[in-house]
């Protein structure tokens, strides 16, 4: 079912050339903060490690709002009340522009119940050594990761990037 939306979604991207506004969320662990939430989706590049996240609607909610909204249909999983914006990036893919927020928010405890939406979740550690044979990472994982150390040592939010 999600592969079939997923499809349905990229034919109305490339046709109607939406702005899209999405978060990506790294969940830090609640008792070790070395550690953080890698998932795979069930659709699109199945093999591939990522981020939780998914669209918002600033009108409608902020994007720390719609990182824990994501996380909470996606994983099941409880955090803390804060967040905070690491990073954003400017998108550019098949004629669409999007803002990316990359939000870091702590779990409350390490359960984690996935929905259909995700394949797998794991724990990992931050230079992802304990990830079985050296999988793909998405590059919003990369990011997140070097924003996640730019904040802890005292570098603030990175500034927005461009990507194609």
């Amino acid at each position: 079912m999600f592969r079939l939306l997923h499809r349905v979604r990229g034919v109305y991207w490339r046709v109607a050339k939406p702005t899209t506004y999405g978060v990506k969320v790294l969940i830090v662990h609640a008792a070790d903060a070395e550690r953080v939430l890698l998932v795979r989706h069930s659709y699109g590049d199945r093999s591939l490690w990522s981020l939780p996240g998914g669209g918002y609607r600033p009108a409608r909610e902020t994007p720390e709002q719609a990182a824990r909204r994501e996380c909470v249909e996606e994983l099941g999983v409880g955090l803390d009340p804060s967040a905070l914006v690491l990073a954003e990036h400017l998108t550019a893919n098949g004629g669409r522009q999007g803002h990316l927020k990359i939000v870091r928010v702590c779990a409350s405890s390490d359960g984690v119940r996935p929905n259909g939406e995700i394949s797998e979740a794991r724990w990992t550690t931050l230079d992802l050594a304990d990830l079985p044979d050296d999988p793909p990472v998405s590059k919003w994982v990369h990011s997140a990761l070097k924003a996640h150390a730019q904040d802890r040592h005292g570098g603030g939010m990175s500034r927005p990037a461009t990507t194609r």
